[in-house]
């Protein structure tokens, strides 16, 4: 089994070369974006409550996308592995998953950090957001603003997952075949 996290600012590629790479190895991939809108469309009890919070403007707490995450797990536990994009994004995080995962005898055997330029990231993400219309992709304000709190409280998981000698860093710049090949290439080696 072969559990993976991508991270790296908005922009960087992780649901891109996500979706690549659970065709290439077989596994599923874990979005908390995907969770939290799949779980509020279908009102399950914890779509609805991360949606109160989220209505009064407030992040959703770590207990309850937590409480996602392992419904998404156990709902899946007899595959190849897990691609998580976007979770964990803090400390915390890192630390309530490492724990749920052995319970249930799993690891993270890898955490690859796609690394590029801020500058390079705002023109993605401009141009992203004007093909779908995110709004969030159309404010170079909002967009620094997600740089400024991937920083303050995702860049720490870099240390935390380097200390166990789970991390590895990619460039983020190139073609999308060129970093999609470094981590099939990294995923390999791990494996």
């Amino acid at each position: 089994m072969i559990n993976v996290i991508l991270f790296g600012k908005p922009g960087a590629g992780k649901g891109t070369q996500a979706d690549f790479l659970k065709k290439k190895f077989n596994l599923i991939h874990i979005s908390t974006g995907d969770l939290f809108r799949n779980n509020i469309k279908n009102k399950t009890q914890l779509g609805l409550l991360a949606k109160s919070f989220m209505d009064k403007g407030d992040l959703v707490p770590d207990e309850v996308t937590v409480d996602m995450l392992k419904d998404e797990v156990n709902k899946n536990s007899d595959v190849r592995g897990f691609i998580f994009d976007g979770f964990p994004r803090t400390i915390s995080q890192a630390q309530a998953l490492d724990k749920f995962l052995k319970s249930i005898n799993m690891t993270i055997n890898a955490t690859i950090s796609l690394e590029a330029d801020d500058y390079v990231l705002e023109k993605r993400l401009i141009k992203r957001g004007m093909l779908n219309g995110r709004s969030d992709d159309q404010d170079i304000s909002k967009i620094r603003n997600r740089f400024k709190e991937y920083n303050l409280k995702t860049s720490p998981l870099k240390k935390y997952y380097d200390d166990y000698g789970k991390l590895y860093t990619i460039s983020g710049i190139g073609s999308i075949n060129e970093i999609k090949n470094k981590l099939i290439n990294l995923i390999k080696k791990i494996n």
